[in-house]
């Protein structure tokens, strides 16, 4: 089941097309990982695959639904979506975080109350967040780590069919980073339809369940397919604009600077 479409979209802003005739297709179980440097178009088109934006041109299809022939709102509730910018300023607890999910807000609505079934799954994905202990805690006083699970608990608690995760591990130590990427995978793992699309610039940040990778440079693809056979030394060279070593490990990737020789 085909759950994102992209076809030849193009994207202007301000006169200038900044995304050239991009195709993607994410399949129901496939985990995507949009890469390339700063302004190649990573979060513009994460946008789309967030019944965010609309493309100037070509054809976005999202859950089977085409943007410009359906209520973006309706459909955004079928996404989850995590952000680690989240412009949260009320001091909630973790748990109230979580059930804004269930409003598409980032405060909670005045006079709004999940129902005893929502309140049920807000728990259990707190539990199985390993944040059980600390659901009463409040927004400010979290560490950066433990405000990212409490963001995807978030994401979850709609039921979506769609993950979408914008540069998930920004401002995460190593330790928490680890601790993110396993929970996506055992995550991906225990939902086998569910699809995702991550963000990052930094192979480092990949969860080991990545499936296919996107990589972009100046708006245009560079290359596309299965994450092994994509996420390649001349690939990731190509997309950055410099040398640079690909490594791939017990379904890890790391990259580092290449040294050019001196001629």
């Amino acid at each position: 089941m085909i759950f994102v479409e992209l076809k030849d979209v193009r994207f202007r802003r301000q006169g200038k097309e900044i995304l050239h005739g991009i195709d993607l297709t994410v399949r129901a179980g496939q985990h995507w990982a949009l890469l390339g440097p700063n302004g190649a178009g990573k979060s513009t088109i994460l946008g789309f695959c967030g019944a965010q934006t609309h493309p100037t041109s070509g054809t976005v299809e999202i859950l089977g639904h085409r943007l410009g022939r359906v209520d973006m709102q309706t459909l955004r509730r079928s996404i989850g979506h995590v952000d680690p910018r989240h412009p949260l300023r009320s001091p909630l607890t973790v748990r109230e975080v979580v059930l804004t999910g269930l409003t598409g807000s980032v405060e909670s609505p005045n006079r709004w109350r999940p129902t005893s079934l929502e309140e049920a799954r807000a728990d259990g994905l707190i539990a199985d967040l390993g944040l059980a202990a600390i659901a009463q805690e409040r927004w400010p006083t979290l560490s950066q780590g433990e405000r990212g699970r409490a963001l995807i608990a978030r994401a979850l608690v709609v039921q979506p069919r769609l993950l979408l995760l914008d540069e998930p591990s920004t401002g995460l130590d190593v330790a928490a980073r680890e601790q993110l990427l396993e929970t996506l995978d055992v995550l991906f793992a225990a939902q086998p339809d569910l699809a995702s699309v991550v963000v990052t610039h930094h192979l480092e940040e990949l969860p080991t369940t990545t499936s296919h990778a996107l990589l972009l440079r100046g708006g245009s693809v560079v290359a596309a397919g299965d994450a092994v056979t994509t996420i390649t030394t001349e690939n990731v060279s190509a997309a950055f604009g410099h040398p640079i070593s690909v490594a791939h490990e017990d379904g890890r990737w790391a990259a580092r600077a290449r040294v050019r020789q001196p001629t």
